[in-house]
């Protein structure tokens, strides 16, 4: 059966739980548009990524 060699201290327990917590996300301001979005990911008005056009647009009749 696996047992523990020694206790594990408080400031070790915590310092490992560390990274676990909740952090909010991420947004960077579009250079074009002025609007907010998440870094590293496509935006889906312009279909931009990376000042690159990537996906095509249906606009609406």
């Amino acid at each position: 059966m696996a047992v523990p060699k020694s206790k594990v201290t408080k400031s070790k327990r915590g310092m490992r739980r560390s990274h676990d917590s909740i952090k909010s996300d991420t947004f960077v301001e579009n250079k074009d548009t002025g609007e907010l979005q998440r870094p590293h990911h496509l935006d889906l008005k312009t279909g931009m990524y990376n000042g690159r056009q990537v996906l095509n647009i249906k606009t609406k009749n």
